[in-house]
């Protein structure tokens, strides 16, 4: 079939799921009203609490949430068949991802901009706070370590790239000083950036940067040494400004999306590429099963409970006009759906020229797992090089795109582990964690960089390995309870919950299924490590669940008599 085809289709369901559904559950659901003064005005601190043009928030919102997960998962999941996987990223993004990422960040707004784990507390119970906040904390964990090995791989595999991607630090504060004391629009200078990371690219060719003789030196992978200084680049990058790094580097990289996919479709209309993967693949025996592996293997892309994290942990403090989360919080994950959409395309039919090179590269879940972020990298080059973009040009181009998404991830992630370890601290009374920054993002990064360089699973560790399957599962997880708390709130506030109770059982049910799944195999394959962070995190989850059906339960029987009381003042 010829790829255009499917990628028009999803493309068109996914502009009328922006056109009519959003507005839906804008005016009906989450009852958006323009007049309401949000947090980042209310409590505007010039650091964390900036109100922020919509296009400039848009830019940080969405490169914060599309990190390497929504191309990596769904560059895996082929290995079922694009067919399943397609119409789990389509339907998961209009449906659920949607009401997900809107909805976590119009309640946010609403409750001085918490994050969802506050926000289970006020919401559900005050024990929720806790348990929500441990799960998050297990997530964020993941998430982190996870990301910086994917970035420190691309950087062995791809060391062509290493420059353009350090040279766009400085470029990035240049541009966030010049707009933050200009007050101007950041939308040309953004552009303006682009263009020179993109002219950097030859500088990267022509000055590769390998860590191969230092780590030799030490005696150490490559790899190892740059995920210790991503880690150390987190540290400092997290406690910076918003304005300074995070915002304008955000908006350059969301540039990058609609480049990259323009480069992806241009190149399938006139490559006229085809799929040459098969719709439903005949996999081994002894691979996991798409159901229900395929739902958490696409966690980002289709929906993801990171999400949440990032509309009530930056975005919701930056929001300067309510009607504006529609754009935000919806349209994040659109485009996010469209990120994976280009990374089925890419695998599917930009990386390899016939069925028996695709077979060949998806012989087995554990191949399909090892190749997946190169794989797209090199059907993004496929596709360029139809354009008339050399290969070797291409490859870095695309590297440089997954990089600059995922770094910004990780940038955000340990920002959001810094607030919910002070959270942590605050609640168990331990001062020096609540009130110190130094000592909170030490935590927030030490612990994701030891489960990154923890030994196991092969050369790559458990990142690729059982550890992908255990983030995927803990992000859906994560989805799940964060729409637990939002049909609560909705159903408070006496409108119709529907919307986001069908996703919320869906992924309930899957992620518990995976968790148990996962914990038998972990136990099987002798992993004492992860089988008791398994254990930890399904009774977390069976406990706020329960939580969470007591306070639906009784927000449905009250619904008639009373409303949050956190809601706005004005509206109906």
């Amino acid at each position: 079939m010829p790829a255009i085809v499917p990628a028009l289709v999803v493309l068109g369901i996914f502009a009328l799921g922006y056109r009519y559904y959003s507005a839906y559950l804008a005016r009906r659901v989450y009852g958006l009203d323009p007049e309401f003064v949000t947090p980042a005005h209310q409590r505007g601190d010039g650091v964390d609490f900036v109100p922020t043009n919509k296009h400039v928030l848009f830019g940080h919102h969405f490169t914060s949430v599309a990190g390497a997960a929504p191309i990596v998962g769904p560059a895996i999941a082929v290995f079922w068949g694009w067919g399943p996987a397609l119409l789990w990223i389509t339907f998961g993004t209009v449906f659920a991802a949607g009401a997900h990422d809107f909805g976590s960040l119009v309640v946010s707004v609403r409750h001085r901009a918490e994050s969802i784990g506050t926000l289970a507390r006020d919401v559900i119970s005050r024990r929720a706070r806790t348990l929500f906040l441990l799960i998050i904390f297990f997530l964020l964990t993941l998430v982190n370590a996870v990301f910086a090995v994917v970035i420190a791989n691309l950087f062995v595999a791809n060391p062509a790239a290493v420059l353009p991607v350090v040279l766009q630090v400085p470029l990035a504060i240049g541009i966030g000083q010049y707009v933050y004391h200009t007050r101007s629009s950041a939308f040309l200078p953004s552009i303006i950036g682009v263009i020179v990371l993109y002219l950097t690219i030859m500088l990267g060719m022509a000055f590769p940067v390998s860590l191969d003789p230092l780590a030799a030196t030490l005696g150490v992978e490559p790899r190892t040494l740059w995920v210790i200084f991503l880690f150390a680049y987190t540290f400092v990058a997290s406690r910076l400004p918003v304005w300074v790094l995070l915002q304008p580097r955000d908006y350059i990289n969301s540039h990058q999306l609609f480049i990259g996919l323009a480069v992806i479709l241009l190149g399938v209309v006139v490559g006229f590429d085809r799929i040459v993967a098969p719709v439903i693949n005949d996999v081994p025996a002894d691979s996991p099963s798409w159901f229900p592996f395929l739902f958490v293997t696409i966690a980002c892309g289709a929906v993801s409970g990171f999400h949440s994290l990032v509309s009530s942990g930056t975005s919701s403090k930056q929001l300067g006009n309510e009607p504006d989360a529609r754009y935000i919080g919806y349209m994040g994950a659109v485009g996010e759906g469209s990120l994976a959409l280009a990374a089925v395309l890419a695998v599917t039919a930009g990386a390899v020229g016939s069925t028996v090179e695709w077979n060949n590269l998806y012989a087995s879940f554990a191949t399909a797992s090892d190749g997946a972020t190169q794989n797209f990298v090199q059907g993004v080059a496929g596709f360029a090089n139809n354009l008339g973009l050399p290969i070797s040009v291409g490859l870095v181009f695309a590297t440089i795109m997954v990089i600059s998404f995922a770094a910004t991830t990780m940038d955000t992630g340990v920002r959001l582990q810094r607030y919910v370890v002070q959270e942590i601290g605050e609640i168990t009374r331990v001062r020096p964690l609540a009130r110190n920054m130094t000592l909170a993002s030490t935590v927030a990064v030490v612990l994701p960089l030891a489960m990154a360089l923890l030994p196991g699973g092969g050369e790559k560790g458990y990142t690729f390995g059982v550890l992908w399957q255990l983030f995927g599962t803990t992000n859906q997880l994560t989805a799940g309870l964060a729409l637990a708390v939002v049909a609560v709130w909705v159903t408070k506030n006496r409108r119709n919950p529907l919307a986001v109770l069908l996703p919320l059982l869906f992924l309930l049910v899957m992620t518990t299924w995976a968790l148990a799944l996962n914990l038998v195999e972990f136990v099987a394959q002798d992993q004492w490590v992860l089988a008791p962070l398994d254990v930890i995190i399904f009774l977390l989850a069976v406990w706020l669940i329960v939580e969470a059906a007591v306070a639906l339960r009784r927000a449905v029987r009250s619904r008639g008599e009373t409303t949050d009381p956190h809601q706005y003042a004005t509206e109906g």
